[in-house]
């Protein structure tokens, strides 16, 4: 696995992130505001017609509140998945060109992506502010929740950047897969709503519950979360840099 060798290119991975969150803002007159700004528009798009028509239920907490904590999370998680999948593919240039851990890649998407979060979350706070609804003692289990959606997503985007490098039909398959996604998780929806024998997502859930004080999700869930994201990042891992050595002959 070579860690040692990820350590001493740590410099590498945090050039990486300064260059993505770059081009990533670049000739824009907002810049990171727009990682504000997509979240807040859905967000009324939602309420309007599932807040306001529907009167879909938010567990006692304002339903533009309960549905921006799920979209900031959802966007974070959309965001890495469709980014890191396609790094390799999209930086042929430097992977036929020079060394480096090729991890690098989508770890960088990742950590340029956080933030993106940290904006969006400073919006969350504001809002929050303007709701009146201050947080109690569970916020100090954000980095947790925050963790496991990131250990998840990475690992299965681990597993797609390696494919995605062979076989483009990823590329087809990704936007689809993650709309399915999107209304598959409690995101405009509580979990309430679905029987608990098919709640497996926790982090949306526990992302409520440590900053709005919904109710909390089940430790089974919990559970199988954290063990689905640890399985999916150690294979995703191993599985990337069994992979690693063709990249230069396909991409």
């Amino acid at each position: 696995l070579d860690f040692a060798e990820l350590w001493d290119y740590r410099a590498i991975c945090l050039v990486l992130v300064q260059r993505m969150l770059k081009v990533r803002y670049k000739q824009t007159v907002l810049g990171a505001g727009w990682a504000v700004i997509q979240p807040v528009m859905l967000m009324l798009v939602f309420t309007i017609f599932f807040g306001i028509l529907v009167q879909v239920p938010s567990e006692g907490v304002p339903y533009p509140l309960f549905v921006f904590v799920g979209l900031v999370v959802w966007q974070f998680v959309a965001r890495v998945l469709n980014e890191a999948s396609a790094s390799i593919a999209l930086n042929g240039h430097l992977v036929t060109k020079i060394y480096f851990p090729r991890v690098f890649l989508p770890v960088a998407v990742l950590l340029a992506s956080l933030v993106d979060l940290a904006f969006a979350l400073l919006a969350l706070a504001l809002l929050m502010a303007l709701y009146g609804v201050m947080p109690g003692w569970p916020i100090v289990f954000v980095p947790l929740w925050l963790g496991l959606a990131s250990a998840a997503v990475l690992g299965m985007s681990l597993w797609l950047a390696a494919l995605y490098a062979a076989y483009r039909d990823i590329g087809h398959l990704l936007p689809f897969m993650t709309q399915l996604w999107m209304f598959l998780t409690p995101i405009i929806y509580p979990s309430s709503l679905v029987p608990e024998t098919y709640r497996l997502v926790a982090t949306v859930e526990g992302f409520r519950w440590a900053c709005l004080g919904a109710p909390p999700p089940a430790w089974s869930t919990v559970m199988v979360g954290l063990a689905s994201a640890a399985l999916l990042l150690a294979s995703g891992y191993l599985f990337f840099r069994k992979r690693e050595s063709f990249f230069s002959d396909v991409v």
